[in-house]
């Protein structure tokens, strides 16, 4: 498994390969924008150029771009479901202008809607996105908590999403583990990690898996609450982890940490306890 960390891009995209080296990235996650607004500014090509460069160069792969915290396209009869679509396009062709392979994006909230249509909502809007986005970039979608009116926590409503969506091959899944884990499938242990898995590969398919969010639980299985925790000290635990990182069906996949940071010495210490789970 190749490890990395979601990346800050704070003073520019220059800034990236270094934060990552300092954390001993085999693998990297970042937003190509700012993800608490709607507004952006056009890439700089210069910039763009020499950052593809020093990415290729750097051997980082598989590179990950994640759309900002806003977009949500759950809800048709959201006054942002339009904006939120414009937002994933955008996305899908700075991903692609910036070397990515993959743009990750929420689910979302239903809101008022229904189940169904929110479902609905989601391959619709996957569909209008894919049409009118000039990028071959692959999008994948992120398994929720199932915290408030989320969709997106059962791996049945992620089946129906995706069977809902035309061009299905560009369409794979971030598995979020501390998501996971609080919408109710237990990670903690051997059985329930097996389970989990025959599970979504029978809903889902392991084929369409292509990234893991490696982040323990702060809240107990099954909460439905979005808490993200240090690797080990939460309530999936060392074990869970263990199992994880060395399962054959997820060990060749790359694992992103957004665990909770204030300085680099978080990162530095939950990326040596993930590698000192793989078995030697």
């Amino acid at each position: 498994m190749q490890f990395g960390f979601h990346i800050s891009i704070a003073g520019g995209f220059s800034k990236i390969l270094e934060r990552a080296e300092v954390r001993g990235c085999e693998t990297i996650q970042f937003f190509s924008r700012n993800p608490r607004g709607w507004k952006y500014e056009a890439l700089d090509i210069n910039e763009v150029e020499s950052f593809r460069a020093v990415i290729r160069s750097s051997g980082l792969f598989p590179v990950f771009v994640h759309l900002p915290y806003l977009p949500n396209i759950a809800n048709k009869k959201s006054k942002f479901y339009n904006r939120s679509l414009d937002s994933i396009v955008i996305d899908l062709e700075r991903a692609e202008q910036l070397g990515a392979h993959y743009l990750i994006i929420h689910i979302g909230h239903r809101m008022e809607s229904s189940e169904e249509e929110a479902i609905e909502a989601v391959s619709q809007g996957v569909n209008r996105a894919f049409e009118k986005a000039k990028s071959q970039v692959s999008l994948l979608l992120e398994n929720t908590a199932g915290q408030g009116s989320e969709i997106g926590y059962r791996f049945e409503q992620i089946e129906k999403i995706i069977a809902g969506v035309d061009e299905e091959k560009r369409m794979g899944v971030c598995l979020d583990t501390a998501h996971t884990f609080e919408a109710g499938y237990d990670l903690s242990g051997k059985d329930g990690l097996d389970r989990t898995l025959e599970s979504f590969d029978r809903l889902v398919g392991l084929n369409h898996l292509h990234l893991l969010h490696l982040n323990d639980s702060k809240t107990p299985l099954g909460s439905r609450k979005d808490r993200h925790w240090h690797i080990g000290e939460g309530y999936i635990g060392i074990e869970g982890f263990r199992y994880l990182v060395n399962h054959p069906s997820l060990r060749q996949l790359p694992g992103i940490m957004e665990t909770p940071r204030t300085d680099t010495v978080e990162d530095l210490k939950n990326m040596k306890v993930i590698r000192s789970l793989v078995a030697k």
